[in-house]
């Protein structure tokens, strides 16, 4: 008990309060069990560190531990909690669950036998909160992470304080926002940049080293995660590598299953399956014509990377402008709105709104006679009328 302490107060002495993630404030922290789920390098750990320095007693009440400790191999959770416990522990932060086995049952015991107990965990974004053997759906409130917003970027760069727009307010009054915003900065300066290599928190850290360790995260994702928590068989990890190169050379990718299937060597339902297991992972961005009730089998009607930067990680010479828009309104406008493939238009939000993207010249000839159309446009920094700008989108976590 007392290496953990040790270990978890060096973690909060190196933890700054100078940028917060939007996240922080939409969680329920009071609740009794929660779960942060999220893809590797959005910034889970810190987001929980903050929390603890922020506003938990930095004493014997509190303790956080990452599972993927060495300890674990030889020792159970439910030991380290019971301890934990009667040394007066009132709040436990668990990072990396997915690391423990029998994680999720060893938390519902430990729920259950501990009613005064607060606790947060974290895990990949494959992880499963219900299985046969500890049903933790009932118990638990789980959020999603994702990477930064371009909002959150730019205040965490230019030490801003820039606000948060709902979809509404951006569609009926985006040119005043945009105004507000052009006040205080150039956000088409930084846009680029953004998109590049900006969604990650951290390429604060090493930025000359930033697609390096974006690699090393996509490798541990795929020939570690994927195998282990969705039994991907290893062989098939080169393929996987293989498909999603051509998603990011493509304009966007529109799957031909049984030819891409044919052409990187995977059985047609198999693949349809691993390419669900990607979007789980939070590498790519499955879009479908009705995504409500859509199944593990069931055929994407376009593909897209999860984000812009791993574009340029994976086709770094052969980014194509017009995936990139695309993939960043997916990204952006999809974290709290379903967003989904139409035949008119690009895409279609909340299953109301139709946008199509593209550049400062883009027309709206093609949903001119659809009601509640825009255009969400690049490179512009006011819009007019149904055009906007692209980079507002940005604006919506």
């Amino acid at each position: 008990m007392n290496s953990f302490q040790e270990k978890f107060q060096r973690k909060i002495q190196g933890t700054s309060l100078d940028f917060v993630r939007g996240q922080m404030t939409n969680i329920a922290w009071e609740a009794r069990l929660i779960g942060i789920k999220g893809a590797r390098g959005v910034g889970k750990t810190t987001l929980i560190l903050q929390y603890i320095k922020k506003n938990l007693p930095l004493n014997e009440e509190t303790l956080y531990v990452s599972l993927d400790n060495i300890w674990f191999a030889d020792n159970k959770l439910t030991n380290l909690t019971d301890s934990f416990v009667k040394k007066g522990g009132k709040y436990l932060f668990l990072d990396e669950v997915h690391k423990y086995p029998n994680w999720a049952q060893e938390l519902k015991n430990i729920y259950d036998d501990y009613p005064q107990l607060k606790i947060v965990f974290t895990g990949s974004s494959l992880l499963e909160i219900l299985n046969a053997r500890a049903d933790l759906s009932r118990r638990a409130v789980i959020y999603t992470m994702q990477g930064l917003s371009y909002r959150e970027y730019l205040n965490l760069i230019l030490k801003e304080n820039l606000p948060i727009f709902s979809l509404a307010d951006l569609l009926s009054n985006h040119i005043g926002l945009a105004q507000d915003i052009n006040m205080k900065i150039k956000p088409l300066q930084h846009f680029d940049i953004y998109l590049k290599s900006g969604y990650y928190p951290f390429f604060q850290e090493a930025p000359a080293l930033y697609f390096q360790r974006l690699e090393e995260v996509i490798n541990l994702i795929l020939e570690i995660e994927l195998p282990l928590l969705r039994k991907v068989e290893i062989a098939y990890v080169n393929k996987l590598k293989q498909l999603l190169h051509i998603i990011a050379q493509s304009v966007p990718f529109m799957p031909n299953i049984s030819k891409l299937s044919e052409r990187i060597g995977i059985n047609r339902n198999t693949l349809i399956s691993y390419l669900y297991f990607l979007q789980e992972a939070h590498i790519i961005k499955n879009l479908y014509k009705d995504a409500k009730g859509i199944t593990q089998l069931q055929k994407p009607d376009k593909i897209f990377l999860e984000n812009t930067n791993l574009q340029y990680a994976f086709s770094a010479n052969n980014t194509n402008r017009g995936n990139i828009r695309e993939t960043f309104f997916v990204n952006q406008v999809s974290f709290k709105h379903l967003t989904e493939y139409t035949n008119q238009g690009d895409f279609i939000v909340d299953g109301t709104y139709t946008f199509e993207i593209g550049g400062s010249t883009k027309t709206g000839k093609q949903i001119a006679h659809l009601e509640n159309s825009y255009i969400a446009a690049d490179t512009i920094e006011y819009g007019s009328n149904n055009k906007i700008p692209l980079w507002l989108f940005g604006f919506l976590y």
